[in-house]
């Protein structure tokens, strides 16, 4: 281990975090701090101030008010909901087609356009190059991802400058979220910068093209940021709503349940049924990578913000994790079908990228796991805390796929509609 990892003593994030964050004098994590302000903040009064913030930017002909990017999961119903409902605004929906797909997903974004009534525009890049970006990023990054994230966070930003629609309005923002990058009162939006470092891992479309490399302009242009100044022609600006409404993933998706009939699903390698249930690899073969690069994967990220909320203790939310991180990625045989690669060609790739502070390689190709709960100092699970832990539930009212028969399930490329 390069550095002794300071772990937080109320959640379970490490000073490695890939986001970066901070410890005080009692050992309380800057994402827990953050955290407690929403136990402290005049709620009320931020909804008005939002309210006030987006009065402007109401059409005044009766076209689109604001863009909202959406997917088949995460907290779209919600925000949607929010946006349409409460703020009465008309959203223009966008969404970036990832290609990685679940028949559950597709049914969720149609119901997402049929209950709430918008129209919606999904960016389908061409597949081809979409294959070539993520062969070069699983060998340069370990990513797969890459491309989904470019894709989520740039489409909405062209299109706001093509229809001429300037504000973009996201739901949490990520950095304040997990390690308290900010403050909810700081009120920080979109910006170029935390896209590239953070979202991209530090390269934008344009960084990709190399010599030693089969990607080219016709690859990547559609994943490159717009200029400054096609942003200021229109005055591009994205707000993040968690900074004005208290975020809570898991009450919002089972308000959403409720009442628009949201579907969920459950998974090997988290608890949470509700989070990325519209993609077959982000809590597959997505989070065995991450989980192989930084030693944490995306149930600590699940596990610490249930902490933070009160629904779980310190010692539950470790007993989750260990249980979950090192469980198998499904459905990495679609994966590999879509790329073209073997399994045996993806389990290298992925060699490659583990991270030796956290992995010990016993024999050739073969590692034991050494990760953030291992090295955590409070790793006494203690049993008794742990018997009510089927207790916490997240409602599983569907399933990814249909057909779990390995050759008939799928990703479904374009999916414009559900029976």
């Amino acid at each position: 281990m390069k550095n002794k990892i300071q772990f937080c003593k109320k959640c379970l994030y490490g000073s490695d975090h890939p986001l970066g964050i901070t410890f005080d004098e009692d050992g309380i994590c800057s994402g827990c701090r953050i955290h407690e302000e929403k136990d402290k903040l005049d709620w009320d009064y931020r909804w008005e101030k939002l309210k006030k913030l987006v009065k402007p930017y109401k059409s005044k002909f009766h076209t689109y008010d604001c863009i909202v990017p959406v997917t088949a999961a995460n907290d779209s119903y919600f925000i949607v909901d929010l946006v349409k409902n409460k703020l009465n605004l008309n959203p223009l929906l966008v969404t970036y087609n990832k290609y990685y797909n679940t028949p559950l997903g597709i049914r969720n974004l149609a119901n997402l356009r049929i209950k709430f009534n918008c129209d919606i525009l999904i960016q389908n890049v061409n597949p081809i190059s979409v294959k070539k970006i993520t062969r070069s990023t699983l060998r340069s990054l370990g990513s797969i991802y890459w491309h989904c994230l470019a894709g989520q966070t740039v489409f909405p930003v062209q299109t706001a400058i093509t229809h001429k629609i300037p504000l973009i309005i996201w739901g949490a923002h990520q950095g304040l979220e997990q390690v308290g990058m900010f403050s909810h009162k700081h009120e920080v939006e979109m910006t170029r910068r935390y896209r590239k470092d953070h979202d991209l891992m530090g390269l934008e479309a344009d960084n990709l093209i190399s010599v030693f490399d089969i990607l080219d302009e016709r690859d990547i242009w559609q994943y490159r940021y717009p200029e400054d100044y096609e942003l200021n022609n229109i005055g591009v600006r994205g707000i993040y709503l968690g900074n004005y409404v208290r975020w809570d993933p898991k009450a919002q998706h089972e308000e959403m349940i409720k009442k628009y009939g949201f579907l969920s699903a459950n998974f090997n390698r988290t608890f949470d049924c509700y989070d990325h249930v519209d993609c077959f690899n982000y809590m597959g073969v997505h989070d065995k990578l991450k989980l192989i690069k930084n030693g944490y994967s995306k149930v600590t990220d699940h596990a610490s913000r249930e902490i933070r909320h009160g629904r779980l203790t310190r010692d539950q939310g470790l007993y989750l994790v260990q249980k979950y991180e090192n469980n198998e990625a499904n459905y990495t045989d679609l994966l590999c079908e879509w790329l073209g690669i073997k399994k045996d060609g993806l389990q290298f790739l992925i060699n490659e990228h583990t991270n030796k502070n956290y992995f010990v390689e016993q024999t050739p190709g073969n590692f034991s796991f050494k990760g953030w709960s291992f090295l955590n100092k409070q790793n006494k699970t203690q049993k008794s805390s742990n018997n009510n832990i089927d207790n916490f539930k997240y409602i599983q009212n569907s399933k990814l796929c249909d057909q779990e028969n390995s050759d008939k399930r799928k990703y479904i490329t374009i999916g414009k509609g559900y029976p």
